[in-house]
């Protein structure tokens, strides 16, 4: 394979495993630094006072948010990465509660960091997206409980990660699935008692029967597939012979559980936001933005200049 042709097939990889690695302050490669200049840093904490702005007119006092990462619209791919922010978060209003994988230690742990701390995650500063979805008072308060609950949110916590790993699997875990499996503990209202593996299967159990349809990540090709044994945070033993003989991974991803609540959560609402280095667009509902945070008539325009 020439060089033009390994870029080809490395780049796809690199895209889905930097933005799908969740790992502490500022995602990125375990070796390589997120380098922002002052500017940039300026920037996202303003589009960061916007984002707590909104969220404090919400009259909620939790949302599922979500950001983006690297551009993986290749792959279909918008956001990688969600938590729960919380308005009575101990460590600061609107901190947000996630999974993430910590390099170091080679392990996931829980995470919690402020609304700025989440969105400097991003990988492409000059441009991202973030989203935030909104339950019923009775549904938001008893997720709140969930996820405030140091015992009951580690209680779902699985010791190996996995960047993709699959949705319905119970070798691995990674950040969103541990966050779509304490809104089944939460909404179904599942004891805590058994063990780890016990506790994540009656989460898993619940999704189905409500219809939960994770994310499809159509690789495409079976040898790209293959590059995932050299990244320590990618594995392919939790996934079917069919999907990896197709070439797709069945992951939980942000779009995966926005779906899944739109249709089971009666009254729940959701913000989309988008920036750039001039603007920052918010439409509310569950339509998505224009590519390129483009303005559209619905959406509202905040200049950044």
């Amino acid at each position: 394979m020439n060089l033009r042709g390994a870029r080809r097939v490395l780049l796809p990889l690199a895209l889905w495993t930097a933005a799908t690695a969740c790992q502490a302050g500022l995602p990125r490669f375990c070796d390589r630094p997120a380098q922002l200049s002052a500017a940039q840093q300026d920037r996202l904490l303003r589009v960061s006072a916007i984002v707590k702005a909104e969220l404090d007119r919400s009259g909620h006092r939790l949302a599922l948010m979500s950001r983006s990462g690297l551009d993986l619209s290749r792959l279909g791919v918008r956001y990688s990465h969600a938590g729960f922010s919380l308005q009575d978060h101990p460590n600061a209003p609107w901190s947000v509660r996630q999974l993430y994988y910590a390099c170091d230690e080679q392990r996931p742990r829980l995470f919690d960091q402020g609304v700025p701390g989440f969105l400097l995650g991003t990988d492409d500063p000059s441009r991202g997206y973030l989203s935030l979805v909104f339950l019923p008072p009775d549904d938001e308060a008893e997720l709140a409980r969930a996820a405030l609950d140091p015992h009951r949110a580690t209680g779902l916590l699985a010791p190996d990660y996995s960047a993709n790993a699959h949705a319905y699997g119970l070798r691995y875990q990674n950040c969103n699935q541990w966050l779509v499996e304490l809104i089944a503990s939460a909404r179904g209202r599942l004891e805590g008692g058994g063990d780890l593996i016990e506790r994540r299967a009656a989460a898993q159990r619940w999704l189905r029967t409500q219809g939960y349809q994770p994310s499809r990540i159509e690789v495409g090709w079976r040898p790209l597939m293959w590059l995932g044994a050299f990244v320590p945070w990618l594995h392919d033993d939790d996934h079917p012979d069919e999907d990896l003989a197709q070439g797709r991974y069945q992951v939980s991803m942000p779009a995966a559980i926005e779906a899944f609540v739109q249709a089971t959560v009666p009254g729940a609402t959701r913000m989309e936001f988008c920036h750039t280095d001039r603007h920052v667009l918010i439409r509310h509902g569950w339509s998505a933005l224009a590519e390129g945070c483009v303005p559209q008539a619905q959406d509202t325009l905040i200049p950044l200049d």
